[in-house]
């Protein structure tokens, strides 16, 4: 038996569990990520020529099946959101983004910081990786497919899935943060580059991946929809993959024009969703983009879990792990019930979408290229340990209890609790 035979053999399992275990895990107190992570550290404890991805060393091929899986998973997400952005309709949106997502990248730098002596770059940078959430992970608190009502989302689903969408870009300012920092403590901790990193990072990069996200929505959605050629007018022929073109597409014009390709996918799948809402071929590009991202996710978490038991957190702490906890239990549910207070969401729905802010793939993708960008005082071993450790605990942990707390809040939602806004 060769190994390309056991490999061509796995990705069969893999691509046939993929398609089954959804409908086998549905209304059970466990998902479809829990059971590929438990997959990978099984198949990596078996006498098999299993061969184990060292993030450090495999660095940009993390780097880039992370990036791939990511705006794959944008652009679903934003095929799927039936409301239009609004102030108003996405406010509970915009508080997680504005307060929670700030809080937790300083609570977690100062977590870091404080239990775990690290130097104020490398905390920082554990605190930016860690802030984005991602709700792919756990299908129960995630909208549903695209459909023709706009008030048909529940506000819980809803939030989690525009928080995700936006955060997964709006990460990196901070991310690019930590890297400035680094890069300035090796030159005597000079401050000349915050003017720079407010100005083209924090402000500049977020404009461009806006406006150029809704004119390439904009531009597709006319030619899917209006172009007077039949042949450009993609609605009437209903091919999926369509959605993988216009994901490249906006993702790489974008990183082309230096702004944030992760923000124009998730900006351009919005705006490709109000061209027509009411068009079955939203269906159809969603369907497709769910499942190569089901796929990407599966691979991906089987090989996180095959990294876990073959000694990926060799270099884990128990302080290190401290701060993951905290960050799960505490900082998250904290700093996203802050952001919702005073908001029209009853309070089952604010203490829902404070505890889920799920930590996945995108937490492992900004890690490996901020490693790329410096090497954080050589922690990256520590720093991989740590953040594969939150990742797979919040799996654990989100993927039991989703379940039965989404269900219960579905069964309650007709009962209004003290404070709730009457059903």
């Amino acid at each position: 038996m060769s190994f390309s035979d056991l490999v061509y053999a796995g990705l069969g399992v893999g691509a046939l569990a993929a398609a089954v275990l959804p409908r086998v895990v549905f209304s059970r107190p466990f998902s479809m990520p829990m059971v590929f992570l438990a997959a990978g550290v099984a198949v990596q404890l078996l006498p098999l020529p299993v061969p184990v991805i060292d993030p450090v060393a495999d660095r940009l091929w993390v780097e880039h099946a992370t990036e791939v899986c990511v705006i794959v998973s944008l652009m679903g997400a934003g095929l799927a959101i039936n409301r239009p952005p609004g102030l108003r309709a996405w406010a509970g949106t915009w508080r997680l983004l504005g307060i929670t997502m700030p809080l937790t990248v300083v609570a977690v730098a100062v977590l870091a910081w404080a239990l775990l002596d690290w130097p104020p770059a490398a905390a920082l940078l554990l605190g930016a990786v860690l802030a984005p959430t991602d709700p792919v992970l756990a299908a129960e608190v995630r909208v549903g497919e695209p459909t023709d009502a706009e008030d048909d989302e529940d506000e819980v689903r809803f939030t989690l899935t525009s928080e995700a969408g936006l955060n997964d870009g709006l990460a990196f300012p901070f991310v690019l943060a930590a890297t400035a920092l680094a890069a300035a403590a090796g030159t005597g901790w000079s401050a000349g580059w915050m003017g720079e990193w407010a100005l083209s990072d924090a402000l500049g990069k977020v404009v461009i991946g806006a406006v150029a996200g809704a004119a390439v929505g904009r531009l597709l959605g006319w030619m899917f929809f209006r172009a007077r050629a039949e042949a450009l007018r993609l609605s009437e022929h209903m091919e999926g993959f369509v959605a993988l073109g216009a994901t490249l597409l906006s993702y790489g014009i974008t990183e082309l024009l230096h702004g944030y390709g992760f923000l124009a996918v998730f900006v351009a799948a919005c705006t490709l969703r109000a061209a027509e809402r009411s068009h079955g071929y939203h269906k159809v590009l969603h369907e497709f983009t769910e499942q190569i991202e089901r796929l990407l996710t599966a691979f991906l978490l089987f090989l996180l879990g095959a990294y876990v038991a073959g000694g990926g957190l060799a270099d884990l702490t128990w302080q290190a792990m401290a701060v993951s906890v905290l960050l799960l239990l505490v900082v998250r549910p904290v700093t996203g019930w802050v952001a919702q207070l005073g908001s029209a969401a009853g309070p089952r729905e604010r203490i829902v979408a404070a505890a889920f802010g799920l930590r996945g793939i995108g937490s492992l993708y900004y890690l490996a290229y901020a490693l790329g960008e410096d090497d954080f005082d050589g922690l990256a071993g520590q720093l991989w340990a740590a953040v594969a450790f939150t990742v797979v605990a919040s799996v654990v942990l989100h993927g039991v209890t989703a379940t039965p707390v989404i269900s219960r809040l579905d069964r309650l939602r007709g009962t209004a609790a003290p404070g709730d806004p009457p059903p």
